[in-house]
């Protein structure tokens, strides 16, 4: 007697993202995974290590950076000026676009930023100091002198 075939299962179906407004999203603040939550709820229950994180009120502006110590990515409040990370507990300078500026490292061309109004910047990888806002020439003539 011949043995019935299973069927083929059906495929799984593409993820969709919800409609805009009726999902956001925010770190947690205990796992720091990223928690996806419907538009107009208090507060978060992460489903991974249970820790309650607050919603920012509606129409708060949020900005990222990432932490100097860990690396780990942090979310804050746009417009604060320094955010403490919730892992290693470095506090970190929080500078509006506006307020930085970028130059390549005059050794191993690393794109380096810098506080505007800085003279000169330190590259983390090959440890050069190259002068910002100041001309070529200048510097040449200081290293020489």
């Amino acid at each position: 007697m011949p043995v019935p075939l299973a069927p083929y299962p059906t495929p799984p179906t593409p993820f969709t993202p919800p409609a805009s407004g009726t999902q956001s999203q925010l770190v947690c603040s205990g796992c720091r995974n990223l928690l996806l939550y419907p538009v107009g709820a208090t507060s978060v229950c992460c489903a991974v290590c249970n820790a309650v994180t607050a919603v920012p009120p509606p129409g708060t502006e949020m900005a990222q950076l990432v932490c100097g110590g860990c690396h780990t990515l942090l979310m804050y409040i746009r417009g604060a000026t320094s955010v403490q990370c919730s892992c290693c507990h470095t506090v970190n300078l929080a500078m509006e676009a506006n307020q930085v500026a970028h130059v390549n490292c005059g050794n191993c061309r690393m794109l380096l930023m810098y506080q505007y109004g800085a003279r000169s910047v330190k590259c983390a990888v090959c440890n050069f100091v190259t002068a910002v806002g100041v001309s070529t020439s200048t510097t040449e003539q200081k290293l020489n002198s």
